[in-house]
Parts: C-alpha cells; sequence; structure tokens
C-alpha cells in the first residue's frame, strides 16, 4: 500500500475531476430511477447534461434539515434510500430522530482512508471508543479499521478505569474517538500509573480538536489527526501528517456554498459544505450537511493532490455539535416548554479548557435554586448531555433570534 491508501489520492486534478463527472451522471439516472424521492427531486434534470461544476450547481439541494419531515411522511429513510432492509445490515438513529442506513459494502462509510493517513496499518489492534449505541461511528471507523486490516477492541464510551485496563492488558497501537475522551483516558492512567504507552497514535472526530489539546497528547506520547464525516455521507475529509487542512476523500462531490443556497462561494470563503456521494444503497445528491468549511489554495505538502478544506468550522444553522453530539434549536425549545417560568433562554456553547462547556441563560422572575435544577435535569434528559443552567434578569438577553450561540475558536 505504501504511502498512500491508494493511486487516486495522487492522480492529477483533471484527471480526478474528469473521472468524477464521467461517472456522475450515471449515478443522478440511477437516482432519478431507483429512489422514490429523487425522482420528484430530479424530475426535471436530464442526467446526461450534468458534466460539470457548473451543471451540477444548478440542481436542487437536499438539505440535512428536511430529512426528519421527510422520514416522517415515508418512513423509514424519507424516500431516499434504494437498498431494502434484507439489503442492509444496519439502521442507525441521529437526533432528531434522522435514521440512515447502512449497506453491506465492505467499509460502507470509507473511513479505511482517514485511518491509513494517521498511520493505522494491517495487523494492528485499534481501541475504539465511538459509541455502538444508536448513532453508527463506531461501526464507521470499525468497518474501516477491518478493511484495513486492523483488529478492533469495541470500547465505546464510559467505563474510563476500565478502558485503561483495557489497553495496558491488550496493548492496542491506536486509538479513535473524540479526543476529549483520550485525554480523559491518558490522565486517569497517570493518576493510577498504569502503563498504556503502547498507544502512539489516533484519529478523532466527534469534537473540535483545538491546538492545545492536540499539543498535550503529542507530549504523551500520541500523534493525534482528524477527520470529518457524518452518518449521512460518511467520510467528507481527513488529515496527513502535513497538518496543513483536511484532504477531501475521493470518491465524493464537495461543493461549498452560500449558506441555505445551492450557489457555490469562491474559494477560500467560508460557505455551507454539500457533498454528492456514489452510494448505490443511498445516493445523496448535493446534500446540505448543514457544516460550514472553506476551501484551502494549494495541494499538501505530504503528495496528496485533492482538494483542502479548512475542516469543520461551525453550522450554517445554530445546530451545534457538543461532546459528539448536535444539539438542535428544537431541543432548547423542548427544554423550555416543560418550565413555563422562563420567559427566554440562549444556551452559549464555550470551552472550559480542552473540554466543551454549555449554559443555558435563562430569563426568570422565578429563578431559583430548585427550578435550576429541574431546568438541568430537563437538558439532560432532552439533550442527552450535561449542562449548567444560569438565570438572567428579564429583557437582558438580545433580541437576535438565537436559540444556540457558538462561543467556541479553535
Amino acid at each position: 500500500m505504501g504511502e498512500y491508501y491508494d493511486a487516486l489520492e495522487t492522480r492529477s486534478s483533471d484527471e480526478r475531476e474528469t473521472q468524477l463527472f464521467s461517472k456522475l451522471s450515471e449515478q443522478l439516472a440511477y437516482a432519478k430511477n431507483k429512489s422514490a424521492a429523487y425522482a420528484g427531486i430530479l424530475k426535471s434534470v436530464n442526467p446526461e447534461k450534468v458534466k460539470s461544476r457548473s451543471a451540477l450547481a444548478k440542481l436542487p439541494v437536499t438539505r440535512k434539515s428536511d430529512l426528519i419531515d421527510r422520514q416522517r411522511k415515508n418512513p423509514p429513510f424519507g424516500g431516499l434510500a434504494v437498498a431494502s432492509m434484507r439489503e442492509l445490515v444496519r439502521v442507525y438513529a441521529s437526533p432528531g430522530p434522522i435514521y440512515e442506513p447502512e449497506g453491506k459494502r465492505n467499509d460502507y462509510f470509507r473511513m479505511a482512508r482517514a485511518l491509513a493517513a494517521a498511520g493505522f496499518k494491517r495487523g494492528e489492534l485499534v481501541h475504539n471508543t465511538f459509541s455502538y449505541h444508536f448513532t453508527p461511528a463506531g461501526f464507521m471507523l470499525e468497518s474501516g479499521a477491518q478493511a484495513l486490516g486492523c483488529a478492533v477492541f469495541p470500547a465505546g464510551v464510559g467505563q474510563t478505569e476500565l478502558q485503561v485496563k483495557a489497553i495496558a492488558d491488550l496493548k492496542p497501537q491506536g486509538y479513535v474517538g473524540t479526543p476529549s475522551f483520550l485525554k480523559i483516558i491518558l490522565d486517569k492512567a497517570k493518576e493510577d500509573n498504569v502503563n498504556v504507552s503502547s498507544i502512539k497514535k489516533a484519529l478523532v472526530s466527534g469534537e473540535g480538536l483545538p491546538p492545545g489539546l492536540r499539543d498535550e497528547l503529542k507530549r504523551d506520547g500520541v500523534a493525534v489527526l482528524q477527520c470529518y464525516a457524518t452518518a449521512d455521507v460518511g467520510l467528507i475529509a481527513y488529515e496527513s501528517p502535513a497538518l496543513e487542512g483536511m484532504i477531501l476523500d475521493e470518491n465524493i462531490i464537495v461543493e461549498i456554498v452560500k449558506p441555505g443556497t445551492g450557489e457555490p462561494v469562491e474559494d477560500g470563503e467560508t460557505g455551507e459544505v454539500l457533498v454528492t456521494t456514489f452510494n448505490a444503497d443511498y445516493p445523496l445528491i448535493r446534500f446540505a450537511t448543514g457544516d460550514l468549511s472553506a476551501v484551502l489554495a494549494g495541494a499538501s505538502p505530504c503528495g496528496r493532490t485533492n482538494t483542502r478544506i479548512k475542516g469543520w468550522m461551525g453550522r450554517a444553522d445554530q445546530t451545534t455539535k457538543i461532546r459528539g453530539m448536535f444539539v438542535h434549536p428544537g431541543q432548547i425549545v423542548n427544554v423550555l416548554t416543560r418550565h413555563p417560568e422562563v420567559n427566554k433562554a440562549r444556551l452559549v456553547v464555550a470551552r472550559d479548557g480542552v473540554n466543551d462547556a454549555m449554559i443555558l441563560k435563562c430569563e426568570s422572575e422565578a429563578g431559583d435554586s430548585s427550578l435550576q435544577a429541574a431546568i438541568t435535569e430537563s437538558i439532560r434528559a432532552v439533550c442527552k448531555l450535561r449542562g449548567e443552567v444560569e438565570f438572567v434578569g428579564v429583557g437582558e438577553l438580545p433580541d437576535d433570534g438565537k436559540v444556540i450561540d457558538d462561543v467556541r475558536t479553535y
């Protein structure tokens, strides 16, 4: 396999563009003929005429934010999926809920490429701390590691002491999971004087990786790279050892557009990430992820020639990701409906050292410790995350329509 996962990573930009768009017309025709939803979405589109980025930019956008409504009207996948249940291996539920299928294809989410760039090799053991519950992250990385020829320890989340013991006993070479949980494991190992030095590398995702945290982990002997992936489209981009932006996956078409539109922005300008996949089970055309990013000029010094992006730069809407979980404005509204004593509220997402912190600021004339405790419990129940509650005076929160204010910087 050499330095690169395959020869696709070093093909010329012109060759890559030609090959991707030669497949696009076929994928559009397939989606239009096989998917009930795309039969309508692409009704007026002639697939044979879509052979360039300018032609692709004229097609309708499929929005992640619309999936909840689509799936409610046409369960389970909103008419987007082609594969039947007998052709799937798993079905997942992301917050919303939004249901996603996994087909039987090897490395369905195409994660092996990102693992290879992070230095994972055939015959190694991978300690996988992504969740295997409801959402696909655990299986996404497991299938990629297995495609690469690695064995996987399915650690999942939590149980830090048992995680440390398993690492000490099994001596895995690599870690996958969130960067903050890796730090927790390493700190616990130091506290208990347990040797977990077998872990030399990590591929992380699900939350931001501040430079300070990457440096701390490096001082602990772990070289950390990150990737950007979603449950819907799989791998979008990944870091290489050059650490200069994220390199796009070879088997998708990515556009950066003005948020809320399908209009491409100039290279370097921040916009919303749209992805077109070549997935036969779940074809997604101009799928608006709701994430923000921007194209970086030039190619990576590592020799990979695909377009680079800055990585995940926040959400185009007010939805945000906290400790690996999406939090939607509708969830905050749900919390407030349980507590009519609160006139208005805003969830502020910030950094507490290397960790994410969420504080629900509430305007209320009846703010006391019992109400604070009740709201705190509602946050946990609705968002599946811990958050603090802070009362402010009536009229103190800005009247700007924001429900979630993400003030984190990376």
